[in-house]
């Protein structure tokens, strides 16, 4: 299946994003970090240790590559040496992962974006300080995965860039919990967006980041381009009375707010650390 929006990294000069910062410093609020679920199935650092040591096998002496798509361009997971525009043939970017905490809450569930089959994603290729690797590796998994669903999602992927081809470590890429799941509608996820908050912040910062980060990287993705302008429309209906994108009754409205400098002064402070609710899941690596 191809994916609706194509991607020009080679574009005329940059117009202004519809999504400002004033805008996401509407969408925070205050969200109390809430008590981990005993029954959810998570790594401690044994397991940690012992991905990291079966990541490293598998990779063998070469190079560490990781594919940023979202969250790593703006906010690595270890130290970085060099970077590469690169692209994922058969792969493109969905917001299909549904958070019940970081970005959400069980009563308003945010959406977090992974990789699924069809079409192409221009993201950046990062190779890591491996002075050490084993403690390269365990930092990058405890930063993307808390257990064993995000691991079962952990892929080698094929890169292209103008300085040549790389496989890379992808996450979540076809997670398996959405891999037969229809994707959302534009307009259900933008309603999403603007509405849900975690205590790590809110969706729509979290889609202002990563257009911000791809337009640094003169990466114009147009999936997330026209998310950025739906978010935008979604939220001055919310706060101004603009008449919003059809609201879905699932949806909580979101508590009028005041934007404050520390909301703005967040936007690009806050780590994204996606653990997520596992449940049990034999324990596997790096599928093609």
């Amino acid at each position: 299946m191809n994916h609706p929006f194509s991607q020009a990294p080679d574009r005329a000069p940059v117009e202004a994003m519809s999504l400002t910062a004033d805008l996401v410093a509407l969408c925070h609020r205050e969200v109390a970090e809430p008590a981990r679920d005993p029954d959810s199935v998570r790594f401690g650092d044994a397991e940690y240790d012992n991905a990291a040591s079966d990541v490293l096998e598998r990779l063998g002496s070469g190079p560490i590559w990781v594919f940023a798509y979202g969250s790593l361009i703006w906010k690595p997971g270890a130290d970085v040496t060099e970077t590469r525009v690169s692209t994922a043939f058969g792969w493109h970017r969905a917001f299909c992962l549904e958070m019940h905490s970081w970005r959400g809450t069980p009563e308003q569930p945010g959406l977090m974006m992974a990789l699924r089959k069809g079409g192409d994603c221009i993201g950046v290729a990062q190779r890591l300080e491996d002075s050490d690797r084993h403690r390269t590796m365990v930092r990058l998994l405890r930063r993307e995965i808390g257990g064993p669903i995000g691991y079962a999602a952990l892929r080698m992927i094929d890169l292209h860039s103008d300085q040549g081809h790389v496989r890379a470590l992808c996450f979540y890429a076809d997670p398996p919990e959405v891999a037969d799941v229809p994707e959302l509608p534009l307009s259900q996820v933008a309603a999403v967006l603007a509405r849900a908050c975690g205590h790590a912040g809110s969706g729509a910062e979290y889609l202002f980041n990563t257009v911000c980060a791809l337009e640094t990287e003169n990466i114009r993705d147009a999936y997330l381009w026209k998310m950025q302008e739906l978010v935008a429309e979604e939220i001055r209906g919310l706060h101004f009375g603009v008449t919003p994108l059809e609201a879905k009754d699932a949806l909580l409205p979101l508590p009028q707010v005041s934007t404050s400098d520390w909301a703005r002064n967040q936007l690009f402070a806050d780590a994204e650390r996606l653990e997520r609710d596992c449940a049990s899941l034999a324990l596997t690596c790096l599928p093609e």
